[in-house]
């Protein structure tokens, strides 16, 4: 569903909107896509909070109910001091990992259109004065993006059939395809990858892809580079939550005793009631003792979700202080394809390397690192 999100979102952005709203919406084609962006994110995050129906949580002291921010954040950091190494090791894939996503979802559709203006659009096309330039590179980026979403989306799709699912080794029957199939179900079987290695190979991909940025001069080229990461992308939105629901379902496995109690400090005295079954719309959960510093797996798995979000949005913060540092050094002017008004002297070069690219090119350096890291969770 996210990869169709996308495809419909960079196919909007190919269409000039402000011919077709006109300036109701807003003078220029990305406030138009700002409206429209927001307006599907209301009315899809309305329909989520009317159809999903949570548990009541009851907690068995009146003081929890009155505890403060401060407490969950105390816990919070306290979890995340004593991470179970694997879940640990997944937090860490997508820090490093996001390192590099986060210029290429940001500036992508820039680099792309940057690089059409500056090496294939037609002389007759660059002397006229656009009055939304950033419209225009946004719509020629939007394009390379579509191919992006509809590599992503058929990943979305095939990915699943052809890599093994984390639980495999641990499955406790035989499958028994029917015979007219079988000989091709084993043999397809034996040819598949398992989740780790693949999402290693996406780090890879992604980073290859990128690492060539900075040599790019042909919008044919960049848009064959965007498009090859959609693949990565695909593996992206799906391995780094399969695994952690792998390792949270463990949380409550009776036979796994490194995942059954977690000492994560005095903050968190919660122990599982069992007083739950599936037809009750509440979950009761007991309090033990002050002594005992151990959490319930139900209370942890909402934390260890939270955590893996924050690997994912602390990075964004590192990729925003380095581009800054690059945009500083290469290209401290303005743009050139943007600022068709601006004074000669006001404008940078173009004959040094794009400072986009090399961000996406930093970028790749570190999804080599978020590859490594994936191949060392196959260890633990």
């Amino acid at each position: 569903m996210v990869a169709v999100g996308h495809l419909l979102g960079y196919i909007a952005g190919t269409i000039d909107l402000v011919k077709i709203f006109g300036k109701t919406l807003g003078e220029t084609q990305f406030k138009q896509m700002t409206i429209i962006a927001g307006a599907a994110l209301l009315f899809t995050v309305a329909v989520t909070c009317y159809s999903v129906e949570e548990r009541v949580l009851i907690s068995g002291r009146d003081s929890e109910a009155k505890s403060g921010a401060l407490k969950a954040i105390s816990l919070i950091l306290t979890t995340t001091m004593h991470l179970p190494r694997r879940i640990q090791a997944i937090c860490w894939v997508q820090f490093w990992a996001w390192i590099g996503w986060f210029p290429f979802l940001f500036y992508s559709t820039t680099w792309v259109g940057e690089t059409y203006f500056r090496y294939d659009a037609p002389a007759s096309q660059l002397a006229q004065k656009s009055d939304d330039a950033l419209g225009e590179i946004g719509r020629v980026g939007s394009l390379a993006l579509v191919v992006f979403s509809m590599v992503s989306l058929l990943g979305s799709v095939m990915l699943p059939l052809l890599i093994k699912s984390p639980e495999d080794d641990q499955l406790q029957f035989t499958p028994r395809p029917p015979p007219s199939i079988a000989p091709l179900v084993s043999k397809v079987a034996g040819y598949k990858l398992d989740l780790v290695t693949a999402w290693a190979l996406s780090h890879l991909i992604f980073a290859g892809s990128m690492a060539l940025a900075p040599f790019t001069q042909s919008f044919r080229f960049a848009t064959i580079l965007v498009s090859s990461c959609g693949i990565s992308w695909a593996l992206s939105c799906w391995a780094p939550f399969a695994f952690m629901g792998v390792e949270i379902n463990r949380l409550g496995s009776p036979n796994s005793k490194e995942y059954r109690r977690l000492s994560v400090g005095p903050e968190a005295p919660y122990e599982m009631d069992g007083r739950r079954n599936s037809n009750s719309s509440t979950l009761h959960i007991t309090h033990a003792p002050a002594d005992q510093s151990s959490a319930s797996t139900g209370e942890l798995a909402g934390i260890y979700l939270g955590i893996l979000n924050l690997f994912t949005t602390l990075p964004q913060f590192l990729g925003t202080f380095i581009s800054m540092i690059v945009f500083s050094a290469l290209e401290p002017g303005k743009s050139p394809e943007l600022a068709t008004e601006a004074e000669p002297h006001e404008v940078h070069g173009t004959d040094g390397p794009n400072a986009i690219a090399v961000c996406l090119f930093i970028g790749a350096m570190s999804a080599v690192a978020a590859a490594y890291a994936t191949r060392k969770l196959k260890h633990l």
